[in-house]
């Protein structure tokens, strides 16, 4: 007579832990909320980099403020200086607003390149761009929410457009919707509102999106600790769990380290 049968449940997949750097007038800061009045300044962007690269970071998240704001490759040089400093993909966002300049940066060494404003706009554009780079075009969707009229509890998502400055009038769901059958890389959904705060990210925000498309959903702003990390690594929605999350603020400023955050990533 043999005995029972042991067995072992397969380990989820890790939730990706990004390390962000923003840059303006080629140095790494952050914002608080998106707003340029509200900057702290982290020093020599390269550098900050290859201290992600040394503490075991698998990718990193490029984001070029000015860029997002005037829709010019300002700090191109110092993106590629990164990259050529990294042996493991780079990121880029901010101001990518044509399928030019999106080629362009990939053709030029970047991983992946993070469409917003173009791609919420012009669907098509991101969605021709992305059959041409299968897996290296990411959708960013950045967004502040707004009560359902006055006095209601209930609230509607609204996308941002060039550099959080202006409002598309499109809900976070129906510009999630233009790109659903894309062969995207990913859906990057940052909450404006919580960005640069460490106050914690959406978690209602994120199981909507988990459950309105089945593309892979990166979550990005808020994020305080190793706390905020393993709420965000245990949600699931029909399945469906978030493949990364995106760590700015909580990183430069030592509130986190990110052997901790990689480690509270794990499911």
């Amino acid at each position: 007579m043999t005995g029972p049968l042991a067995f072992t449940i397969p380990a989820l997949p890790a939730m990706e832990c990004v390390p962000a750097l923003d840059l303006r007038g080629g140095r790494c800061v952050r914002l608080l909320r998106g707003d340029f009045a509200a900057e702290t300044v982290y020093g020599d962007p390269v550098e900050q980099a290859e201290a992600y690269r040394d503490a075991g970071a698998t990718s990193l998240h490029v984001v070029d403020l000015d860029a997002a704001r005037t829709g010019e490759p300002v700090n191109r040089d110092v993106v590629l200086r990164i990259v050529d400093a990294l042996p493991i993909p780079v990121q880029l966002g901010g101001g990518i607003r044509d399928a030019a300049s999106a080629a362009e940066a990939l053709e030029a060494g970047v991983s992946r390149v993070v469409l917003g404003t173009v791609a919420v706009e012009e669907p098509e554009v991101a969605r021709r761009l992305a059959e041409r780079y299968p897996g290296r075009v990411v959708l960013g969707l950045d967004h502040r929410r707004a009560p359902v009229g006055r006095g209601s509890r209930r609230q509607r998502r609204e996308v941002a457009l060039r550099g959080w400055k202006e409002g598309s009038g499109i809900e976070l769901t129906a510009a999630l919707a233009q790109l659903e059958d894309a062969p995207l890389g990913a859906v990057i959904v940052t909450d404006i509102d919580r960005d640069g705060t460490l106050e914690g990210p959406d978690l209602p925000g994120y199981e909507l999106v988990l459950g309105s498309s089945s593309l892979p959903i990166v979550a990005s702003g808020g994020i305080g600790g190793a706390d905020d990390l393993r709420a965000l690594a245990a949600l699931e929605i029909e399945g469906r769990r978030l493949a990364g999350a995106i760590v700015g603020r909580a990183l430069l400023s030592g509130v986190l380290s990110l052997e901790e955050a990689m480690a509270a990533c794990a499911r």
